[in-house]
């Protein structure tokens, strides 16, 4: 990974945007009225950056920490205790294993059953940014039926703040390299196979990072028998693109690209799938609209930063040039808000140029990384059609 990192919280970099120095003050006061929940009154202590500082939110007036809005309006609520998870972390492993057992396997799902002196396969899900454990188990369930182990890595908001910035997120995707190594080295007589199945831009950078930290294993990179790529694959340093990201993962289901597009629905045959009275078109309300402009000039100033510009085009370069001789898959979405299909399809057909295996499928209206949710059949199909290219060819079927 890179020798050095740039610290954005350090006390010497005192011409950051003012909403990056926000994230980094004293802890925010809260005063709730128990008759009058909407009238919260924000104080805000003076800044100060001494590197040394050590920062718990505090939070007054307890009896209501779950239940008192920090922001509320019509069409948005957001609580004390989610931005505490959000910002400061959720205590939850970085990675974990999920091992298949023949119990778990589904004969009704047209199974595919590694047999006792076969091949053993896991799949690596990196997940979106903001992804929790929990968010992965429709994911883990479907591989686990089907026979494969599954190993999760989730990337918190607080973390990604980091990549290419400090050195958090890229120890932990170390940690998970020298993992998977080290399951890829244990056979005890039977060949051990990776497949990846990364989820926005987040994960897929994940992946390009993995492989960056494999390059020297030429003999571990041939294991790799397949790559899903999951509303990702934009291969642009976009600050837009890296604000909205930043947006959806901080509001969540409050934030408008969680939602269906009207337009996108417009002509394609999953829309039948939807009931389109319960398609809503939702525009950006004020906090998001203050969040994506805020953002945009962050990642404006943060990705020309030259060590973090030359971090991540290596690791796009490598995604573009050097991902390992396998059959790739990128399920993706015209209704994409957060990613543009238009480069997600622009680096397909970059990847067929060069001689790649390459499958897609638009989802057309489905929202970001929600196409397994909106269209589970259809997902379930693309996937497992997926797996069946990637591991007939090591005579798994």
């Amino acid at each position: 990974m890179a020798a050095s990192s740039t610290r954005i919280f350090h006390s010497s970099n005192r011409h950051l945007p003012q909403f990056l120095l926000l994230l980094r003050t004293p802890p925010l006061h809260l005063h709730f009225r128990k008759s009058q929940p909407l009238h919260t009154q924000f104080h805000f202590p003076s800044l100060s950056l001494h590197p040394h500082n050590s920062y718990k939110p505090q939070f007054i007036h307890r009896p209501y920490f779950n239940s008192s809005p920090i922001f509320k309006t019509p069409h948005f609520s957001i609580s004390a205790k989610h931005l505490t998870h959000l910002f400061f972390g959720l205590n939850e492993n970085a990675f974990s294993w999920n091992f298949a057992s023949r119990r778990s396997i589904d004969d009704r799902n047209d199974s595919i059953v590694v047999d006792d002196k076969g091949p053993e396969v896991a799949v690596v899900l990196l997940g979106w940014l903001g992804a929790k454990p929990k968010h992965l188990r429709r994911y883990v369930e479907f591989y686990n039926q089907k026979g494969i182990h599954v190993l999760t890595f989730v990337v918190s908001v607080m973390d990604a703040m980091s990549f290419d910035l400090g050195k958090k997120v890229e120890k932990r995707v170390e940690r998970l390299t020298r993992e998977i190594v080290s399951w890829l080295s244990n056979e005890d007589g039977r060949e051990r196979l990776l497949i990846f199945h990364t989820f926005s831009n987040t994960g897929w950078l994940a992946y390009g990072a993995i492989l960056d930290n494999l390059k020297d294993r030429q003999d571990l990179l041939e294991r790799i028998k397949g790559c899903v790529v999951d509303s990702g694959g934009d291969p642009n340093i976009d600050p837009k693109v890296w604000a909205a990201g930043y947006t959806t993962a901080i509001l969540k289901k409050s934030s408008s690209a969680t939602y269906p597009s009207i337009e996108a629905s417009q002509g394609t045959q999953l829309a039948s799938g939807i009931n389109r009275s319960k398609i809503e078109e939702k525009e950006p309300f004020l906090i998001e609209s203050f969040l994506l402009f805020a953002l945009e000039k962050l990642f404006s100033y943060l990705l020309n930063l030259p060590n973090i510009n030359q971090r991540l085009t290596k690791i796009i370069s490598g995604l573009l040039t050097n991902q390992p001789a396998c059959p790739q898959l990128y399920l993706y979405s015209s209704g994409d808000k957060v990613i543009p299909f238009e480069a997600v399809e622009s680096f397909i057909e970059e990847q067929r140029r060069t001689g790649k295996q390459v499958f897609s499928f638009n989802f057309g209206s489905s929202p970001h990384v929600d196409h397994f949710r909106t269209f589970p059949d259809v997902y379930a199909s693309q996937l497992h059609r997926f797996l069946k290219e990637c591991l007939v060819v090591v005579g798994k079927l």
